[in-house]
C-alpha cells in the first residue's frame, strides 16, 4: 500500500512538472507570436491531443513563426516542406536508394520522419503528395514497396493554406480533411498588437545581427506524452459526454432540432468530430490547469473541430450560411446540461 501511495505521488508531481513546463511554453509562444493567441492555444490542444492542425490564413499571420517557436522549445526535430505543384509522394515519405557497392537498395527516410511538420500551402500541391500526407498522419507511418517504416512517436503535422490565390490550387476534398483534428481560420490583429509587432521585429532584427544562442528546450517528450496522459485522464461528467454526442449528432440531422436547417447540410460531423471534440476540450480544460472539463471548453473548439466535417448544401452556399453560422445555431438549439 504504502508503495503504491509513493508511486502515485511520483506520477502527480510529473505530472505537475508537465503542466508548468507547458505553462511556460505557452507564456514564452505568446510573448514572441502576438495578436495570435488563439492559434498558439491550438497549436497545443494539438499537441496535447496527439492530432494535427490545419491553420487558414492571409499571408504575414506568422503561421510559419508560429509552429518554429513551438518547434524550438520543445524537444524533437522539425521539418518545414513547401508544397508546389511539381512535388512528388517519395519527396515527403523518401525513397529506396541503389548502392552498387552492397547490390541492393537503402531506404532514404523523407522529411515526413520528423517531430514536427510545417506543411506549408498544402493545396499547392497534386492529389498523390496529399494523400501520402495524409496517410502518414491517419496511419503514423510510411509503407514504401513491401516495407512498413514507422514514424516518430511523437509527431505534429501544421499545414497552411492561403485563402487568396486559389488559381492552380488542388483543394483537399471533405473526406480527407476530416484527418485533421482542427481546422483553424486566423485573421488579422488590431492595431494595438500591430504596433507591438513593429516593435519585436525591430528587436528581433537586433539579436539576429548579435548571433544570439538558440532557444534552450522547454519541454521535453517525456513531459510531452505524461501531458497527453493527463488530458485522457481528466474528469468529464457524463452529461457533458453526452452533449457532445448530441451536438454532433445534431450537425447530421439539425432538422430535427429546426425543420429550416435540414435543406443547409448535406453531410455532418462524422464520429471522428466526436472523438476530437471530447478530446480538444479536455485539452483545452487541462491547459487552464483544471481537473475537470466545463461546457465552455467545448464551446471553444467546437467551431474549429466542425468547419472542415460539416459539409454545407448548395442552398446553404447560394444564401451565403458559412459551418461556424450553422454551428452558432446548433449551440443555442441543443441544451446545455
Amino acid at each position: 500500500m504504502e508503495q503504491f501511495e509513493n508511486t502515485v505521488e511520483v506520477d502527480n508531481s510529473q505530472e505537475q512538472d508537465a503542466r508548468e513546463a507547458f505553462k511556460s511554453l505557452s507564456r514564452t509562444a505568446n510573448e514572441l507570436i502576438i495578436g495570435q493567441n488563439r492559434l498558439m492555444e491550438r497549436l497545443l490542444i494539438a499537441l496535447l491531443s496527439n492530432g494535427h492542425l490545419l491553420v487558414e490564413g492571409a499571408p504575414g499571420l506568422a503561421k510559419t513563426t508560429a509552429i518554429k517557436v513551438i518547434a524550438d522549445r520543445i524537444e524533437g526535430d522539425f521539418h518545414r516542406i513547401q508544397f508546389t505543384p511539381d512535388l512528388l509522394p517519395a519527396d515527403l515519405t523518401g525513397t529506396e536508394i541503389y548502392r552498387p557497392q552492397e547490390g541492393s537498395f537503402e531506404f532514404q527516410q523523407g522529411p515526413i520522419f520528423h517531430n514536427l511538420i510545417l506543411a506549408d500551402e498544402v493545396n499547392r500541391a497534386p492529389a498523390k503528395v496529399q494523400s501520402a500526407l495524409l496517410e502518414a498522419m491517419g496511419e503514423h507511418q510510411v509503407t514504401v514497396g513491401r516495407v512498413t517504416y514507422r514514424l516518430p512517436k511523437l509527431f505534429l503535422v501544421m499545414a497552411t493554406q492561403n485563402p487568396i490565390e486559389q488559381e492552380g490550387t488542388y483543394p483537399l476534398p471533405e473526406a480527407q480533411l476530416d484527418r485533421f483534428l482542427m481546422h483553424v481560420s486566423i485573421s488579422y490583429p488590431d492595431a494595438a498588437a500591430e504596433q507591438k509587432i513593429l516593435n519585436l521585429a525591430r528587436q528581433q532584427a537586433r539579436d539576429e545581427l548579435g548571433e544570439l544562442p538558440s532557444a534552450p528546450v522547454l519541454v521535453t517528450q517525456d513531459q510531452v506524452f505524461r501531458a497527453q496522459t493527463g488530458v485522457l485522464d481528466m474528469y468529464m461528467a457524463p452529461a457533458l459526454e453526452e452533449y457532445i454526442v448530441q451536438l454532433v449528432l445534431a450537425s447530421r440531422d439539425p432538422g430535427s432540432w429546426d425543420s429550416e436547417l435540414s435543406r443547409l447540410v448535406s453531410y455532418g460531423g462524422s464520429p471522428r468530430a466526436t472523438i476530437a471534440l471530447d478530446r480538444c476540450a479536455r485539452a483545452r480544460a487541462w491547459l487552464d490547469d483544471r481537473d475537470y472539463v466545463s461546457p465552455d471548453d467545448i464551446h471553444a473548439v467546437v467551431h474549429d473541430i466542425m468547419r472542415h466535417r460539416v459539409l454545407l448544401s448548395y442552398e446553404a452556399e447560394a444564401d451565403g450560411v458559412t459551418v461556424d453560422q450553422l454551428v452558432d445555431r446548433l449551440l443555442d438549439l441543443v441544451p446545455v446540461p
